[in-house]
């Protein structure tokens, strides 16, 4: 057993539930909040606004009359406005009826309420939702920068190898007497895969002005940025910084070597050398299949170990401007939610391994694994979990957000809402949908390899 892996990096049980606990309540509250403000402001009265489900740890009234609660279980939440029998949005029979003479109050009721006022309130927790991913994404790629052009050596990362000759400030203009073009995507991949799989290259640089070349290590190392939830390298303790300089016995350079080996494993336990702050540990994983997307829409099964690599320095950055990282923003949610559509889509036609649908013990687990690995990490998790939270509630599944949307829909075209009669059954219906997902999920938590 190697010394990295004995104990869970992100320090055990509680960090993991405490990590879990603070991500979904942010989210919820969020949500809640987009249904109890719209709902405000289209003059629907909120009764109560909980956070947590069970018994009441916590309460107090506000002026308007909503109760703001904290429950027990801290795992959901939900607004209850007047005229709801329940968390759900189900009718309270009693009430309405006490409110039919009065069409004022009956206008402040959930049920009463404009159509429009309704599919609004609806509408907002998931809008919320999107909104929060959107401005986190901005506010990280706002503080964080972008990287400089041309590429500059920012931060020097220790590496087993040093950086030779390069300096900070060092303009990066062309590795192996290539040229370096930053802004063609493909054309950097096409040069960082030419390159020599050797331990040193050359620099083609700008300093002060004067062009040189100048040695350093390869420019992609096997050296790790980030480590990924429910990983290979997680469970083995692996965390930021680490450099794998051997596996099975054969020393590597650069992180395409690690990712030749790992993909040729045929899944068999791989011993790997790392280098962490000056000593080297051995360490010992078997790599999982990993579904990834590609550009065309399709997946690809791969083995992977869980680990994002980075450049042999931190390119300096510069401050993007204001609507270039709030597109950044849009753009890094669509982009969950598009992913998220087409991974259901192929578990549901069957490309896929249904394994990829965590359930909240896996989700509980990458909450910490992602808390382990700094503030931003986690932030950066709590936006995609509320995109996809957001776009969960959008589904047409009676029961949750999309399910009453639908019902608002119905009611525009047909000029009545559905009967209640039908509404309860329909109810019944989508809280089973739910169920069954959820226990299925748990399943894949506690039983996909």
């Amino acid at each position: 057993m190697d010394s990295i892996g004995l104990l869970p990096q992100f320090g055990g049980l509680i960090w993991t539930l405490v990590a879990f606990v603070v991500a979904l309540s942010v989210i919820v509250a969020v949500h809640e909040y987009g249904h109890y403000i719209v709902g405000r402001w289209c003059g629907i009265q909120a009764d109560v606004f909980s956070l947590g489900f069970g018994p009441v740890i916590w309460s107090r009234m506000d002026r308007r009359g909503t109760r703001w609660q904290i429950a027990l279980l801290p795992f959901g939440g939900f607004v209850k406005f007047a005229g709801d029998a329940n968390a759900a949005s189900g009718k309270d029979q009693e009430a309405m009826a006490a409110a039919a003479d009065d069409p004022e109050k009956l206008r402040h009721t959930m049920h009463g309420a404009p159509l429009w006022a309704r599919a609004a309130t609806v509408a907002a927790g998931p809008v919320f939702n999107f909104i929060m991913s959107i401005s986190i994404f901005f506010a990280v790629a706002f503080s964080s920068g972008v990287a400089s052009d041309p590429m500059t050596v920012g931060e020097v990362k220790p590496l087993p190898t040093g950086m030779f000759e390069l300096r900070q400030g060092d303009e990066i203009a062309g590795l192996n007497g290539q040229p370096l073009d930053q802004n063609d995507p493909e054309a950097f991949t096409a040069l960082i895969a030419s390159l020599p799989t050797e331990p040193v290259i050359s620099y083609d640089i700008v300093r002060n002005g004067a062009q040189l070349s100048v040695d350093g290590p390869f420019i992609m190392p096997p050296m790790i940025k980030q480590v990924m939830p429910q990983s290979a390298a997680f469970e083995a303790g692996l965390r930021g910084g680490d450099v794998i300089v051997g596996v099975d016995g054969t020393e590597v350079f650069a992180f395409s070597q690690l990712k030749t080996a790992v993909e040729a494993s045929d899944g068999a336990a791989l011993a790997l050398s790392v280098w962490r702050d000056g000593d080297v540990v051995e360490v010992t994983m078997t790599p999982k299949a990993t579904d990834e997307p590609q550009e065309d829409g399709t997946f690809v099964r791969n083995l992977r170990i869980g680990i994002v690599g980075g450049m042999a320095f931190e390119p300096a950055t510069v401050r993007p401007g204001i609507g270039e990282a709030l597109w950044g923003g849009v753009e890094n949610t669509w982009r969950i939610i598009d992913g998220s559509i087409s991974g259901l889509k192929h578990m549901i036609i069957g490309n896929i391994s249904t394994c990829n649908l965590s359930g909240p013990v896996g989700i509980a687990q990458a909450s910490g694994a992602m808390a382990s690995q700094g503030a931003q990490s986690f932030i950066y998790f709590i936006a995609v979990l509320s995109t996809a939270v957001g776009l969960l509630n959008l589904f047409p599944i009676p029961a949750l957000d999309g399910g009453h949307l639908v019902f608002y829909a119905y009611e525009a075209v047909a000029g009545k809402p559905p009967s209640d009669k039908a509404l309860r059954v329909f109810m019944t219906i989508g809280i089973t949908l739910v169920l069954s997902l959820m226990i299925f999920a748990l399943g894949n938590d506690l039983f996909c390899p």
